[in-house]
């Protein structure tokens, strides 16, 4: 199989979906069908995706916020935008579009091949510093937030290889006063000419944690989602 997880195959039209699965299956490739840039947005929240086959009338017709979802699932993962002819699927561009492949083929066996698979961020971040604590028995570092989201923070770390993925880590705030449970869910070395650190991600977003972040990032948990500026 030229990818490690499926395709997302997004379209309107209920025919070009079965159009375009039946193409990828043919292809090897498994296949999962979304019938709006919605679908495919809760679809990647929640698993892992290696590309997107678009449809690109679907493209041109969605509107307002969907269109918003749409360039932000284009651009985050390989995309290949098709017109379908019968069976026959034609990749088009748009005026500005990034490069893509020529074929199908091309692009399972170049574009999604190589790309790691990750899954959407599920909350925007923002450019929030905070004073942060490492709380523990073997730790009490001083340091702080880069940003703030609803699902977690980065933090500011000289020494990231001490920890590991998955690792729990309780961390204090103390402008907020709060004692905050977090896991890591990824590390940026030191080194890389980027600030180094820790990804951490919420345990649970209690009443006084949901409080705080409801001031500080002013805006509602259940609409924040990461998306970018059309």
């Amino acid at each position: 199989m030229p990818t490690k997880h499926p395709i997302i195959a997004i379209a309107y039209s209920e025919e070009t979906r079965q159009a375009f699965v039946a193409a990828l299956e043919k292809a090897g490739v498994a296949a999962v069908a979304a019938a709006s840039f919605y679908d495919a947005e809760t679809l990647v929240l929640s698993g892992s995706y290696s590309g997107l086959l678009v449809d690109l009338p679907s493209i041109v017709k969605a509107k307002g916020d969907e269109k918003v979802v749409a360039c932000s699932l284009t651009n985050f993962f390989p995309t290949l935008r098709v017109r379908a002819v019968g069976s026959v699927l034609v990749p088009m561009t748009m005026p500005g579009a990034a490069r893509q492949d020529n074929s199908l083929n091309d692009f399972l066996a170049k574009s999604c091949s190589s790309f790691e698979p990750r899954q959407l961020r599920r909350h925007r971040r923002r450019d929030i510093i905070m004073t942060a604590q490492l709380h523990g028995p073997d730790s009490s570092d001083r340091t702080f937030t880069l940003n703030l989201s609803w699902g977690g923070f980065f933090l500011l770390h000289t020494f990231p290889e001490r920890f590991t993925i998955g690792e729990p880590l309780d961390i204090y705030l103390p402008e907020a006063e709060l004692l905050v449970p977090t896991t890591i869910r990824w590390l940026r070395p030191w080194g890389e000419r980027h600030l180094s650190g820790l990804g951490l991600a919420f345990d649970r977003v209690d009443d006084q944690l949901h409080e705080a972040l409801t001031i500080l990032l002013k805006s509602d948990s259940a609409n924040d989602r990461d998306r970018l500026v059309a």
